[in-house]
């Protein structure tokens, strides 16, 4: 695959695109800006939600996001949401009496898009104060589609936690992680990364065989198969974790040292 160039490049942005800081480093903008010209559209393939793509859409100014987990297609460009694939209420109410029933101390809060509720206990780690963010009761927050469902707990162990959320939920939602928090990311059956580049691919008329996709955490692991599976390229940050790693067809350097623009750069 010495000559193998993509004709579709996908990356995640915390700890992959994204430096500690949250920037976007000169040298991977220009990186991204010389495929870009030579016709090869970015997808931003991320757990994050709408209302947190209006920093990065500053810096691309274009192209489309696969937001929450592949629940999520956004146009960066007009910040116009394409398509939704959410849990529905009945879903949400059921996996969240069932998960309370296993582990009394969880908590539970909703990403609806554009906006983010929580129960009053949940400590957010981001976004206390935003606009959008707002505390609610659980009846409250189940009687919505929601985009992504989040459990947390605070003194289990991430791994120990998820597997757990993973067990009671089943085939009812996708149970994913992207932290090294005891948070448990679920959306809808079947939802994930890959079936939303999936989707962006086939509206440009690419196969997976000529994607590239960058990531560093098991929500990123469907993808990753997803690409490996059909001839492409897998990309694991230096810094992945060990089960992305397991399902890479690549390496490349970690988020600081500027890892997706050094490894777009050698082909």
């Amino acid at each position: 695959m010495s000559d193998w160039k993509p004709r579709l490049i996908a990356s995640d942005m915390d700890g992959t695109l994204l430096r500690h800081d949250e920037s976007v480093s000169p040298a991977t903008v220009a990186e991204l800006e010389r495929w870009r010209a030579s016709g090869v559209p970015l997808v931003l393939a991320t757990g994050r939600p709408p209302r947190w793509m209006h920093g990065i859409r500053e810096v691309l100014r274009h192209g489309t996001a696969v937001c929450c987990n592949g629940a999520v297609l956004l146009d960066l460009e007009p910040m116009e949401i394409l398509d939704e694939a959410p849990l529905l209420p009945d879903a949400l109410a059921a996996i969240t009496a069932e998960l309370r029933v296993h582990e009394p101390t969880m908590w539970f809060a909703v990403e609806y898009g554009w906006e983010f509720r929580h129960e009053p206990v949940y400590r957010p780690r981001w976004d206390v104060d935003a606009p959008g963010v707002a505390a609610a009761t659980l009846p409250e927050m189940t009687a919505t589609p929601a985009a992504k469902l989040l459990a947390r707990h605070e003194s289990m162990t991430r791994d120990a936690f998820v597997q757990l959320v993973h067990d009671v939920v089943g085939e009812r939602g996708t149970v994913t992680n992207s932290s090294t928090d005891a948070l448990a990311e679920i959306s809808a059956p079947g939802v994930t990364k890959a079936t939303g580049l999936a989707e962006v691919a086939a509206r440009h008329g690419v196969a997976p065989e000529d994607v590239v996709v960058f990531g560093d955490m098991p929500n990123d692991i469907a993808a990753f198969e997803w690409v490996r599976d059909g001839g492409g390229r897998a990309v694991a940050m230096a810094h992945a974790h060990p089960d992305l790693l397991a399902v890479a067809t690549d390496v490349t350097g970690t988020n600081d040292a500027d890892g997706v623009a050094a490894f777009l750069a050698a082909l």
